[in-house]
């Protein structure tokens, strides 16, 4: 089976378990699952069940939905797809970080993979998007990024910036608006107060909510 055998809508969702996974490390509840994809729950979950019964999903009671091989390498498809194309969308169209997620929504159900190959080749086979995810390589390959959200990042200490999530355009424009970049090293001086982090960027201090801090995965140390 090639992903591009599958509807528009499944190879959202397997992205989109891909996506839930490779931050949190667990399975993907199915209520985030539905929101990533602009769906109900009851629609998703018809949906899990229909890849399901491809072979490509197992959900469990309580315990959220994985990818089974099957699945994980038609996932791995649509994020190379996603992930190259917002890459293209920056590089070579001048596109900033924060609108690249919606084109790239649409254009990824529709290159071909010859196509792909040659944005690939042209882009000089880059490892990571903007926003600091891994690429998976044509063979399926992807780099396993070590770190945690910024969320456990404790009072003084200090991280590098690995990974931010880009599915909230406002957030982005506003950490590129104050530093907050894959590679920007920073440091917490305190706890959160109200809901909002304080955290330092070079010379400037920047707060962000704490809704927002599990976007943002890190390394820990300088």
């Amino acid at each position: 089976m090639h992903v591009s055998d599958l509807p528009d809508r499944s190879q959202d969702y397997l992205k989109a378990i891909w996506t839930v996974t490779e931050y949190s490390g667990g399975s993907a509840p199915l209520g985030e699952l539905a929101a990533r994809v602009g769906q109900k729950t009851t629609t998703a979950s018809e949906a899990i069940r229909r890849l399901a019964n491809k072979g490509l999903v197992k959900q469990e009671p309580y315990r959220g939905v994985m990818l089974t091989p099957k699945g994980r390498e038609l996932a791995v498809a649509m994020v190379r797809r996603h992930r190259l194309l917002e890459t293209f969308l920056v590089r070579a169209l001048d596109y900033t970080w924060d609108e690249v997620h919606e084109d790239a929504e649409l254009l990824e159900h529709a290159v071909s993979d010859r196509f792909l190959a040659r944005i690939d080749a042209y882009l000089g086979h880059p490892d990571r998007d903007p926003h600091g995810d891994p690429i998976p390589d044509a063979q399926g390959r992807v780099e396993k990024v070590e770190g945690v959200s910024l969320a456990a990042i404790g009072e003084g200490e200090s991280a590098t910036v690995e990974q931010i999530d880009d599915r909230d355009p406002q957030l982005l424009r506003y950490l590129a608006d104050h530093g907050v970049v894959p590679g920007a090293h920073l440091t917490v001086p305190g706890s959160p107060v109200a809901g909002v982090l304080r955290v330092k960027v070079g010379d400037n201090e920047v707060t962000i909510a704490e809704t927002g801090l599990e976007d943002i995965r890190v390394q820990r140390g300088d």
